[in-house]
């Protein structure tokens, strides 16, 4: 994929369990780096909810592949709360500016009238930073896990 803008599609509900994956595999092995692991065990497990399939139909979900079909990354926007529910790269794909691609094209998709907002994992404050968002306040997200989770609510004007 070198120099190579990823593809971007429209997700469908069918693959939210492909989806799912990506975002447990992500859990493991890129937030580990901020979350303890009593913490990342529960949360890597849980399945996903039962909106999920549903947040994804409505339209809000772009998915990144590459020219073979590969899945390197996706994201979600909830168009009602005009907030990113999502954003996941495949962990061999980071560096590569497919996060960055994606968040573009999600911000295009949102109510420009309205402030973006979402709720980040401690590892992944910095890229949102860099994306033009900007804390709000930290926050303890109840997973439905049952673990606390910590995290920070940010907004992009």
């Amino acid at each position: 994929m070198a120099g190579q803008s990823p593809a971007l599609r429209v997700g469908k509900a069918e693959e939210a369990e492909r989806l799912w994956a990506l975002r447990t595999r992500c859990v493991r092995e890129l937030c580990s780096t901020a979350y303890p692991p009593e913490v990342i065990a529960p949360w890597a497990a849980s399945p996903p909810p039962a909106q999920y399939a549903g947040l994804i139909a409505r339209g809000g979900c772009l998915v990144a592949e590459d020219g073979a079909g590969q899945l390197l990354g996706y994201g979600i926007l909830d168009t009602a709360g005009n907030e990113i529910d999502a954003l996941f790269v495949d962990p061999d794909c980071g560096g590569r500016g497919i996060g960055q691609v994606l968040m573009q094209a999600l911000q295009a998709m949102a109510d420009p009238a309205r402030p973006l907002l979402l709720s980040a994992s401690l590892n992944a404050v910095p890229f949102y930073q860099r994306c033009g968002f900007r804390a709000l306040r930290e926050e303890s997200y109840p997973h439905p896990s049952g673990i606390p989770l910590a995290s920070v609510r940010m907004q992009r004007p």
